[in-house]
């Protein structure tokens, strides 16, 4: 089976659902998109290491692992999401030490959190992406009406009854709009501070998305 190369777009989650996320994964060489129901803490470890500017005080569960495997001179060569059996994603973890390589099962939240961190490619097989790849065609230029159109495929991922995610406080995208750049950079070191940092990558969003429109 043909293995097709993926990279990360960004982090969506649900209008009408607290703590509901999903990891949006484009293919490299296609137009279709993947995305992979997560948790909570997934999320907020995958913004922050896709957000270089947010440095955590202490090491997340993530970043300890990097530490562990650094020390033991592990590595992580890539990350292949190798089946999906009723809507739930499978992936391997391809590791090498001292020449020697192993595999190792994991969450694909947890293994992309990893790939990140090792600068480690992301895989998919062609018939998984053909099964579960979506397309997300654009009709405008807009950010925003591409922010909507991945926020209702969002939606549409959830139901009542998912058990794996956490619910999270956040301030809402119409307060944010409300602050100075100045009062959103301070409420982001608060929050960097308080190690809330899924306020912490929704601060980040809100501000990158001014300074782009500067």
């Amino acid at each position: 089976m043909s293995l097709v190369k993926l990279n990360i777009k960004g982090i969506s989650y649900s209008q009408t659902q607290n703590g509901a996320y999903a990891l949006i994964l484009n293919e490299v060489d296609g137009d279709r998109k993947l995305p992979i129901v997560i948790g909570a803490f997934e999320a907020q470890s995958i913004a922050i290491a896709l957000e270089k500017e947010i440095k955590p005080p202490r090491p997340l569960t993530h970043d300890l692992f990097k530490n562990f495997a650094d020390r033991f001179d592990v590595v992580v060569k890539q990350v292949i999401i190798h089946k999906l059996v009723d809507g739930v994603f499978y992936s391997s973890i391809i590791c090498e030490r001292d020449k020697i390589e192993e595999i190792i099962d994991a969450r694909t939240s947890d293994a992309i959190a990893l790939a990140l961190r090792f600068d480690a490619p992301i895989f998919t097989y062609k018939t998984i992406l053909d099964k579960a790849g979506i397309f997300l065609k654009l009709t405008s230029k807009e950010e925003d009406e591409e922010n909507e159109k991945e926020s209702i495929v969002v939606d549409e991922l959830f139901t009542d009854d998912d058990e794996d995610l956490d619910t999270v406080e956040t301030s809402t995208d119409n307060t944010l709009k409300t602050l100075s750049l100045q009062e959103l950079y301070n409420m982001l070191d608060g929050a960097v501070a308080d190690e809330d940092y899924e306020k912490a990558a929704r601060l980040r969003d809100e501000i990158s998305n001014r300074e782009d429109k500067k």
